[in-house]
């Protein structure tokens, strides 16, 4: 009898990279476009606007990389001394390790002898990935990773916060407002639904809540700005 090889693609092996480039980029589209949202009806100049803008994107995506790195280093350091510890423990009590394990597997609906038998051939093939893996929690596809995690923070930001940029660049000074809201409406709600199709969920609900917490926030910056407009038109 021959065996065809099945091997199925997980969304849940996309959550590092996905959570954090969603973040990046919806953070740089928001808080950039928002920014420039608020400077705009303060009554800046186009050039302001731009200088604004720039700013925005370079210090948005140091301190997006600086802060994804600290959250996700703390998680690899308590994953690290989770597994410390559990090294500790099979060496000191692998008895009692063996009986925990077949426990955990009793649990999830193994009659008591399978489970028994499971957790001896596990423990003997790698015990510490074993009680890592059903013990813990920690999985591959799951585990921090705080240099990726920063970097894709850092280049996603900075890929959204060109489309408040470039809005500024192409539009007429009297449109730049306008424009750039447009323009980050636009970007957030495909956003949301390339994010969406990447997870497997719904692309429409997606998008639209992407969307329109985006024009929330653009809308409550701008009027934050106008209070500064000594010059209203």
């Amino acid at each position: 009898m021959s065996y065809s090889h099945h091997t199925e693609k997980h969304y849940i092996e996309r959550t590092g990279w996905l959570r954090a480039s969603v973040l990046g980029a919806n953070d740089g589209i928001i808080s950039v476009t928002s920014l420039i949202m608020g400077m705009a009806a303060s009554g800046a100049s186009s050039h302001t606007l731009l200088i604004t803008c720039i700013a925005g994107l370079i210090s948005g995506a140091t301190s997006m990389a600086a802060g994804e790195y600290i959250s996700v280093k703390s998680q690899e350091d308590v994953e690290k001394a989770d597994l410390h510890m559990e090294h500790k423990e099979l060496q000191k009590n692998p008895d009692l390790e063996l009986k925990e394990l077949t426990q955990i597997y009793i649990a999830r609906g193994l009659e008591p002898q399978l489970a028994h038998e499971v957790a001896i051939q596990l423990t003997a093939h790698d015990a510490l990935a074993a009680h890592a893996r059903d013990e813990i929690g920690i999985h591959d596809n799951t585990a921090a990773r705080p240099i990726q995690a920063a970097l894709s923070s850092a280049l996603a930001f900075s890929v959204g916060a060109l489309f408040p940029m470039v809005a500024i660049l192409i539009s007429a000074d009297q449109h730049i407002e306008k424009a750039v809201m447009a323009v980050g409406v636009i970007s957030l709600a495909l956003l949301g639904a390339l994010a969406s199709y990447a997870a497997g969920t719904s692309i429409w609900k997606g998008s639209v809540r992407v969307a329109l917490w985006g024009i929330a926030a653009m809308l409550f910056s701008s009027w934050i700005g106008s209070l500064f407009n000594v010059n209203p038109i």
